[in-house]
C-alpha cells in the first residue's frame, strides 16, 4: 500500500528552485535513502513531506489525504504521524526522561503510559539508567539518540531523518543504524534517511533515490544505484568522478 505520494513538488526561494518537479511513491514499511552533493534538496523535501513548510507547487499525498487540502486539525494528526530526527538535535534544559517525553505531552496520554513510552524508547537506544541524567551534559552521540528516543517515543508511522549520524563516532552510528533497522522490520514504519555516506546508504536502503541540483535523478534498490545506475549523473557522482 502506498503511504506517501510525491507529485511534481517543487519549491522555489526568492529566484532559485531548491527542488523542482520532483514525483515518486513510497510503500508502507520502507526503507528509503536519499544520497547526494550539498545543495542538492534534500533537505529541502524532507522539509516539505514533513509539512514544516508548503511547497510552491505539486502536491503530497499521505496514507490518502492530499496533505495540500487538509484542514488544521487533520494537519495536525499527520505531522503527529511523522517523526523528524535533524543532523543537529535540539535538547531541553532539563532531563533525559523530561526531553523523551516532551512530544507525548501533548498528546494527552495518561501518566503511565508516557512512563512506560519513555522507557521503551530510551531501551531501544541504549540509554536505559540515563532517565534523570541532564541532557546537556551527554555527549553529541548520546544527545542524538536522546533525540532520536524523542521521536521513537511518539510512535510514527513515517520517521524522516536529515543526515542524522553525520557528526557522530562510529560506535553510535553503528547503534543508531541497528536502532532503525529494528523499527523499519519490526514495528513496520516506513523511513526516509538522507545522508551523504554511501556505505550507510547501501546498508540501511531497500531503496535509494539520488538528488542533484533540486532533482530526484534515479530511484532504485541499493544494488542498482550503486552498482547499474541507469544516469551517467549517478554513475559520475558514485564513482567520484563528479565535480561540484
Amino acid at each position: 500500500m502506498t503511504l506517501l505520494k510525491v507529485s511534481n513538488l517543487s519549491k522555489k526561494y526568492v529566484e532559485k528552485y531548491a527542488i523542482k518537479d520532483i514525483s515518486f511513491e513510497l510503500e508502507q514499511r520502507k526503507f528509503f535513502t536519499l544520497i547526494g552533493p550539498s545543495g542538492a534538496g534534500k533537505t529541502t523535501l524532507l522539509r516539505l513531506i514533513n509539512l514544516l513548510e508548503p511547497p510552491t507547487s505539486g502536491e503530497i499525498e499521505y496514507n490518502g489525504w492530499s496533505l495540500k487540502t487538509l484542514h488544521k486539525k487533520k494537519m495536525v494528526n499527520a505531522r503527529r504521524e511523522m517523526g523528524f530526527v535533524f543532523q543537529r538535535p535540539v535538547v531541553f534544559s532539563t532531563t533525559v526522561k523530561a526531553n523523551v517525553a516532551y512530544g507525548l505531552n501533548f498528546r494527552n496520554l495518561p501518566s503511565d503510559e508516557i512512563e512506560e513510552r519513555v522507557h521503551r524508547a530510551l531501551d531501544m537506544v541504549g540509554l536505559h539508567g540515563f532517565e534523570e541524567r541532564k541532557a546537556l551534559t551527554l555527549s553529541g552521540g548520546e544527545i542524538q539518540r536522546v533525540a532520536l528516543a524523542r521521536t521513537l517515543a511518539t510512535e510514527p508511522k513515517m520517521l524522516l531523518l536529515d543526515e542524522a549520524t553525520a557528526d557522530l563516532d562510529p560506535a553510535n552510528v553503528a547503534l543508531i543504524e541497528s536502532v532503525l533497522k529494528k523499527f523499519n522490520e519490526e514495528k513496520k514504519v516506513t523511513i526516509i534517511m538522507a545522508t551523504h555516506n554511501f556505505f550507510q546508504a547501501k546498508r540501511l536502503g531497500a531503496l535509494v533515490g539520488f538528488m542533484m541540483g533540486g532533482e530526484m535523478i534515479e530511484i532504485g534498490t541499493a544494488d542498482q544505484i550503486f552498482n547499474h545506475p541507469q544516469d551517467e549523473r549517478t554513475e559520475a557522482f558514485i564513482s567520484g568522478e563528479m565535480i561540484y
